[in-house]
């Protein structure tokens, strides 16, 4: 029998087209770009439906973690991940809690209006030249932590909240992509014991068709690698921005 055919799904020539698209994606995202799978989830969400995708999804976030972690550990700047993580656990809490209450699409607007307010303050202040130093106050890290934990248990949206949070840290390139790594990593496993025991949307086929994009995913980490090295400073923090704006506007489609 041909492996194909055991697969949960049947795919057209487009459909693997976006599936494998979906690996390259992922791959550049944990290496450094982070926002540009939302390019291509709709996508697969589409051809999935939208809560099997997400149990598709999520085994392969977790496996490309760990490649971000072993490459970038050495540049994780551990102090911004212990602010976030109770605040982050917080979110997790309230949306167990609200769950089927609140509408997806009312949800995305609300994270991407605060998501856009967040970006515009900090371009807004990187012209005018001020506030150089971080934010220090508890309930920046408070409104991000909860932020990104409710937002990545509903709509697996954490990503343009954490790039936004990093960036008013003003981290370098390789701290923003090692804090970011382990943070998700964290995140990520501790999302998996609810989509397998209580949305029950992991299984064992999932995981078998999983196995298909880890070659694309290897690829896109490869690529995304290389990229970063020759990205100035400068220039990568600007792409991270155009990145996190075009999530927004993905968000609000």
């Amino acid at each position: 029998m041909n492996f194909l055919d055991t697969l949960p799904y049947e795919l057209l020539p487009w459909q693997w087209a976006a599936w494998i698209a979906l690996g390259l994606c992922i791959g550049l995202s944990k290496a450094g770009f982070a926002g540009i799978t939302t390019v291509i989830v709709p996508v697969i969400a589409l051809i999935f439906g939208a809560k099997e995708s997400t149990g598709l999804n999520l085994p392969l976030l977790c496996f490309a973690d760990i490649l971000a972690v072993i490459y970038y550990n050495q540049h994780t700047q551990w102090n911004y991940i212990i602010k976030l993580l109770p605040w982050t656990l917080a979110g997790f809490a309230l949306a167990l809690l609200v769950d089927r209450m609140v509408p997806v699409q009312a949800f995305k607007y609300l994270m991407g209006g605060s998501i856009l307010a967040g970006l515009g303050v900090m371009i807004w202040n990187d012209l005018r030249g001020k506030n150089k130093q971080p934010p220090s106050v508890w309930w920046f890290s408070a409104f991000f932590g909860i932020a990104g934990g409710f937002s990545t248990t509903i709509g697996n949206i954490a990503g343009p909240i954490m790039s936004v949070f990093l960036l008013s840290m003003r981290l370098p390139k390789n701290s923003f992509v090692g804090t970011s790594a382990w943070f998700f990593l964290i995140v990520n496993y501790l999302k998996l014991p609810i989509q397998i025991f209580i949305w029950k949307n992991i299984t064992l086929d999932v995981l078998v068709f999983d196995l298909t994009l880890v070659p694309a995913i290897l690829a896109g980490g490869i690529m995304g690698v290389l990229m970063i090295k020759k990205i100035p400073e400068p220039v990568y923090r600007k792409v991270i921005e155009v990145l996190t704006l075009v999530s927004v506007i993905f968000l609000f489609v």
